[in-house]
């Protein structure tokens, strides 16, 4: 069990929670939602001891899993060894173990004192303790050639999956993970969620992938108003509670403010007169039916609206033995396939098979768009008649030029809109005020990837590709740009690992698999099944 008590934090003016008190009990799993800059990763930080509460107290259990958010800090250990350091007194052990072992001799208090050690390793479970973290770590889709490996060898989103595995290790008591799913694939994904909705302790999980919240969550710890508020059920559950009980505050708020409107009119009428008394009881009863003021809420959602010039040719893309290897090593090789205009087409499956690569394959001279040749061996490529492509890449960088504003910067696309048009765009993606002066050098993740939207939104192109766009953008953020994505009435190419937008976007599937593309025409819920 984790409780809070008394917890309050702000930064300057600016209150994220007040008086906080909660408990989080043993064998609940809880969703920690809200929006970004809510407070979200600052009260993780708070019940993991990274942050004291500037009041308050905060008291979490001995055993405590955490998913570190730093992927460098254990460039020098093996990947094995990161994994187990997530029982921290068994590795202390294994570590004082091991430097006992190394003395020329022992005296009569290293061997008393090994004893000691054995006796903390077996009670850890340190005998199993690499074949454990082998199987975390398979299930993770790190392979057992990686295990003996430093982490400096592996790639980003491998590391993210090392340190998850370190945070689940050693039947932690709690576990505290902040976007576990961000660089994860589906699968690797669906493992997580099913160990999860196995696991007994205390979860507290901040995600912005709405599907997994409802798959493994049986509490939302909502933030908003300036404090928490635990709801009973998954994220769904919770938006539909909080929605209700607001519209009843505001019904009953409306009903109180008529009957007081109707008091008050009765005693501007008849306070001086002969009635002075049913006056007098009239305004208590004004005092007694005060409205129960609203805190104002600090969600945000913006307004993703893609709109076409004009329509692209009946066939939107055609590619034939379109091929891409890299270090020799091929990746895309001879695939072949016609996509007509209006087609929503998904590319999933497991991290490093070649969406990305195919995605550049095709976008390598692509109409408005610097050409690319190197991003393609072999094949070719002919886009529709009238194509026009808004382009969202996986890695921001670079994709925003530094010393900009972000009015500026997004000004260069259409040279003819008038700055009003534009802070309006900005303003639908939450740049308000004078947030549209912001320095491109100081965007977020999530900023620069709503300024991408911005460009793609005033560009208006008919064949959207979107490569991983849902990363950097909270809850409120994905939900528009689903709804954004299912009304949009021209072409997309999308990789996502958000299961809800596959499932609702999606008209056809690329689904790659051992060195293999299969087209399946259908949605993606339809593909699934046929699997099963």
């Amino acid at each position: 069990m984790i409780a809070v008590q008394g917890v309050s934090m702000r930064y300057g003016s600016k209150v994220l929670f007040d008086d906080v008190t909660t408990t989080f009990s043993t064998g609940r799993r809880y969703g920690l939602t809200g929006p970004n800059g809510a407070g979200k990763s600052t009260f993780m930080k708070l019940l993991t001891g990274e942050l004291p509460p500037q009041k308050g107290t905060v008291v979490t259990p001995k055993k405590v899993g955490v998913l570190r958010q730093d992927q460098f800090a254990f460039d020098r250990f093996r990947v094995i060894d990161t994994v187990i350091m997530g029982n921290h007194r068994l590795w202390s052990a294994l570590e004082e173990r091991e430097h006992l072992y190394e003395k020329a001799a022992l005296t009569d208090q290293d061997g008393m004192r090994l004893g000691e050690l054995e006796g903390v390793v077996g009670e850890e479970d340190g005998y199993s303790a690499e074949s454990d973290a082998a199987i975390l770590l398979q299930g993770l889709d790190i392979p057992d050639a990686l295990h003996q490996r430093t982490m400096a060898e592996l790639q980003g989103g491998q590391k993210v999956r090392v340190l998850l595995a370190q945070a689940l290790f050693g039947h932690p008591q709690a576990l505290l993970l902040d976007e576990p799913t961000n660089h994860l694939d589906l699968d690797s994904i669906h493992w997580l969620r099913e160990f999860l909705v196995r696991y007994d302790g205390t979860l507290i999980v901040i995600s912005h992938d709405r599907h997994f919240l409802n798959a493994v969550c049986t509490h939302t710890a909502d933030i908003d108003y300036q404090t928490i508020i635990t709801y009973t059920g998954a994220y769904d559950d919770m938006v539909l509670a909080k929605t209700q009980i607001r519209s009843q505050i505001e019904s009953d708020n409306a009903q109180r403010e008529k009957k007081i409107a109707q008091l008050n009119d009765f005693i501007a009428r008849f306070g001086a007169g002969t009635r002075a008394s049913q006056t007098t009881s009239r305004r208590k009863e004004v005092e007694r039916l005060q409205t129960t003021e609203l805190a104002r809420s600090n969600i945000q959602r913006p307004y993703i609206k893609f709109t076409m010039n004009r329509p692209t040719g009946r066939v939107a893309l055609e590619c034939t033995r379109v091929a891409k290897a890299h270090g020799g090593t091929p990746v895309v090789s001879g695939f072949s396939a016609i996509v007509n205009r209006g087609e929503k087409i998904v590319l999933v499956g497991r991290n490093g098979l070649g969406k990305t690569t195919l995605l550049k394959a095709l976008l390598a001279d692509a109409p408005n768009l610097d050409p690319s040749p190197a991003d393609i061996d072999a094949g070719t490529v002919r886009w529709g008649h009238e194509a026009s492509i808004g382009y969202f890449p996986q890695d921001h960088t670079g994709a925003i030029a530094k010393g900009f504003t972000a009015v500026d910067w997004l000004h260069q696309f259409d040279p003819d809109a008038s700055r009003q048009d534009l802070h309006g765009l900005l303003g639908q993606m939450l740049f308000s005020g004078e947030e549209g002066l912001k320095p491109t050098d100081a965007l977020s993740g999530g900023e620069t990837a709503r300024l991408l939207f911005c460009r793609i939104m005033l560009q208006k192109p008919n064949v959207l590709v979107l490569d991983e766009p849902t990363n950097h953008l909270d809850l409120e953020s994905i939900n528009a740009l689903n709804v954004a994505l299912q009304r949009f009435e021209g072409t997309v190419l999308l990789a996502t690992h958000d299961q809800d937008v596959m499932e609702e976007v999606g008209t056809r599937v690329w689904h790659f698999e051992n060195g293999t593309i299969h087209d399946f025409k259908g949605a993606y819920e339809e593909y699934a099944a046929s699997l099963a």
